[in-house]
């Protein structure tokens, strides 16, 4: 795969058809890689006419990695977050967004539709309203507007998040414990089987395996705060997708997005958890596809459409 420097790191890229054509680009969520935009995902809005660019977020994947002491500093460092107690967080969503434009930069793209998926949409939100001369379009996939007063995920979701750190004891158990982590917060109305899943848990761990980065991700959030006047600020045209059924950021988060971005439109899919089913990628495909096409037409406010 190609890599290119952006704000001083190297980036891991994927692209996917025609590079005259209308850039998408993707950026992915928390501790996971590119990968984790499905194949036939990406296919499918280049067959749609787009240009569409995956990349691997810094400390995560085959980018640039900041290194910890060890596992136990982290857990420190974690639970004195998760206590209300001080942490240092090694850099922001903010510096992840100009790790984003960067990529643009070296690619020569101008303008991008920019899609970003939990963690994802958060760092799409800051490019659309910090650097909105690049932004052609936002779409913001189960994200949230990090108010502190919204409803928290279910204890099934969030509990796996904050056990041992993958990894630490073996391979098998980081292939088990990530599995079981997917399962908690998928899409009850299109369950994985265990075949597709641990293929998608092994791929991903023999690409890279880097817990640090996981936990420096879960950081860098919390050392943002609330967006929501940041989003107030968010001219350029604008989709949110969530699942009605999304254990981990509940849709009211994805709700409370759309209500504080002026002109945009929520769209709910029942069933649909924190992850990218199968069996709905070709509707989310022709969701987004559709909302970067009519990108440049005049949007109306408050819309929510439950597909």
């Amino acid at each position: 795969m190609p890599a290119v420097r952006a704000n001083g790191l190297t980036i891991e890229y994927v692209e996917t058809g025609d590079r005259r054509a209308p850039t998408i680009l993707l950026i992915m969520g928390l501790g996971m890689q590119l990968i984790a935009w499905p194949d036939a995902f990406c296919q499918g809005l280049a067959d749609r006419g787009f240009r569409v660019v995956r990349f691997d977020n810094r400390d995560v994947g085959l980018s640039t990695k900041f290194r910890t002491d060890n596992v136990f500093s982290r857990t420190a460092t974690l639970m004195r977050l998760l206590t209300g107690g001080r942490f240092t967080a090694p850099y922001t969503l903010y510096d992840m967004a100009a790790d984003t434009v960067g990529v643009m930069d070296a690619l020569g793209i101008e303008q991008a539709h920019v899609v970003g998926a939990s963690m994802g949409g958060m760092i799409a939100q800051i490019v659309a309203a910090e650097h909105a001369d690049r932004a052609r379009s936002l779409v913001s996939i189960m994200s949230s507007s990090g108010d502190v007063h919204l409803q928290r995920g279910s204890q099934h979701a969030l509990l796996p998040l904050l056990l041992p750190f993958p990894g630490l004891f073996g391979h098998e158990h980081a292939i088990r414990r990530s599995m079981e982590t997917l399962r908690s917060i998928g899409s009850p109305g299109y369950p994985v089987s265990d075949t597709e899943l641990r293929a998608k848990v092994e791929r991903a761990y023999a690409r890279s395996h880097h817990p640090a980065g996981f936990v420096h991700h879960i950081l860098a959030i919390a050392a943002c705060g609330s967006r929501v006047e940041m989003l107030r600020r968010i001219s350029t045209p604008t989709l949110v997708i969530h699942g009605a059924d999304d254990p981990l950021i509940p849709v009211a988060a994805g709700r409370h997005t759309a209500e504080n971005i002026p002109g945009a439109r929520f769209r709910i899919f029942p069933g649909m958890g924190h992850d990218l089913p199968t069996t709905l990628m070709p509707v989310l495909v022709d969701a987004i596809a559709e909302h970067c096409h009519a990108s440049g037409a005049k949007t109306s406010g408050g819309q929510t459409t439950h597909s």
